[in-house]
């Protein structure tokens, strides 16, 4: 006779999939122009409550964020598994260069099989960049599309400004129906950061694209970087 879990009982214990939500976040010295930095602080801090909305419409799965910094080279800037419930951002500062390279290598280690585990769903990747990158991106991003997470993974990008390289952080998303959102002020960085995370927590809850969603549209102009 075998006996079943209070998982496995109908009407039983809810049993949580975990989401795994990663914020890359370019903290280079040209993040500091303009106030860039302190838009992307405040447009993160802003967009916590919209992702425990949306992580509150799907009570099976536990959205769990870290974040990456990267500028000259890449440190885990929230290294542990963080329930968006309790998430709680730490300000950035910027300086150094622009070391995309060293984030994919933290992110691809983050990504293993074995820590991941085989029960969650998609992963979520964002990165928000001004800048091109000043590092070998190239062989790091191969690491990556080459995981199954990495495979599977929901990816978007934010480009801040002008002269962020939009055809490199085209090539880390992916997948050609959807674009990088562009930021060319502080509210349309905070517009993409709400929109994007959001959106992905949802739809990763449920198994499926970004694709050819309808995408934030700003239409202030002002203050352009």
């Amino acid at each position: 006779m075998t006996t079943n879990s209070m998982d496995d009982m109908p009407g039983g214990k809810i049993s949580h999939r975990p989401l795994h939500f990663f914020w890359l976040a370019d903290c280079s010295g040209s993040m500091g122009v303009d106030g860039k930095i302190q838009a992307l602080n405040t447009a993160i801090k802003e967009a916590i409550p919209e992702m425990r909305k949306a992580a509150q419409g799907h009570p099976e799965v536990e959205v769990k964020v870290r974040a990456i910094k990267f500028s000259t080279g890449a440190q885990w800037h929230i290294s542990q598994e963080t329930p968006v419930e309790t998430f709680e951002w730490k300000d950035l500062s910027a300086d150094g260069v622009t070391d995309l390279g060293k984030a994919l290598d933290l992110l691809v280690d983050a990504l293993d099989m074995q820590k991941i585990g085989t029960r969650a769903k998609p992963p979520v990747l964002v990165i928000v960049s001004d800048g091109q990158p000043t590092d070998d991106w190239q062989s790091s991003l191969e690491k990556l599309n080459k995981l199954p997470w990495g495979q599977k993974a929901m990816r978007a990008a934010i480009a801040i400004g002008q002269d962020a390289d939009k055809e490199v952080l085209q090539k880390f998303v992916n997948n050609p129906e959807f674009k990088v959102l562009e930021a060319n002020n502080s509210q349309a960085l905070v517009d993409c950061i709400k929109w994007v995370s959001t959106v992905a927590v949802k739809k990763a809850s449920e198994e499926k694209t970004l694709g050819t969603l309808d995408q934030v549209t700003v239409s202030d102009k002002s203050d352009v970087w």
